[in-house]
């Protein structure tokens, strides 16, 4: 299993009581392949600009994807752009290899009602338990990961910290990025609200 796939499940089991916003999931999950192809030697960084190396070829489909889709002339995708534009509905993807994985099952609320939507809910598995191992045992770059997207009541002071350079760099985009997210909700919540006072005549 990547980190990628491990916070997905981390996030539907762990964080079952308080999903988190597809959104920011998307772009820690696309963080997490940066983790994992820096820890593949698949990629460097230089400053905050991602640098394919020439050993891309990495075992996972979803990470050989990530990193054939990097540019590999300058000037090099930024961390912060590679977020945005990998992280496009990065979850749904993920969802879908982990249910072709057999890790998934789909599920209806009730049976009697024909119509009802089914959803998908993991199944036991290794890969479930190694998943939850990394979460509860408090692994900084994993925990670092489920608390951008609002995994865990943690405090800010009490962040897990890491002592690659790169991977911190990474990390630190993610938050940056999952933050401007939160003010764009709330800035198109603050606009549909005063929209709607207009309607009404307030």
């Amino acid at each position: 299993m990547t980190t990628p796939r491990d916070l997905l499940i981390i996030a539907m089991d762990v964080a079952a009581s308080r999903a988190p916003e597809r959104g920011d999931l998307s772009l820690a999950l696309a963080g997490a392949e940066l983790i994992d192809l820096l820890d593949a030697q698949a990629i460097t960084l230089a400053g905050d600009h991602i640098v394919p190396s020439d050993r891309h070829a990495v075992a996972d489909r979803m990470l050989d994807e990530a990193v054939s889709s990097l540019a590999r002339q300058a000037p090099h995708d930024s961390v912060d752009d590679w977020l945005w534009r990998r992280g496009r509905d990065l979850s749904a993807a993920y969802l879908a290899a982990l249910e072709a994985a057999g890790q998934l099952r789909r599920q209806r609320h009730r049976r009697w009602m024909i119509f009802q939507p089914t959803h998908v809910v993991l199944v036991d598995s290794p890969a479930r338990r190694h998943a939850a191992d990394r979460y509860a045992s408090g692994e900084p770059i994993i925990a670092a990961l489920a608390e951008a997207v609002g995994i865990g009541d943690k405090p800010t002071a009490e962040s897990p910290s890491v002592a690659d350079d790169a991977v911190a760099t990474v990390l630190a985009a993610v938050h940056d990025a999952v933050r401007g997210l939160e003010a764009e909700r709330q800035r198109r919540a603050l606009d549909e609200a005063a929209f709607d006072n207009i309607w009404r005549g307030e």
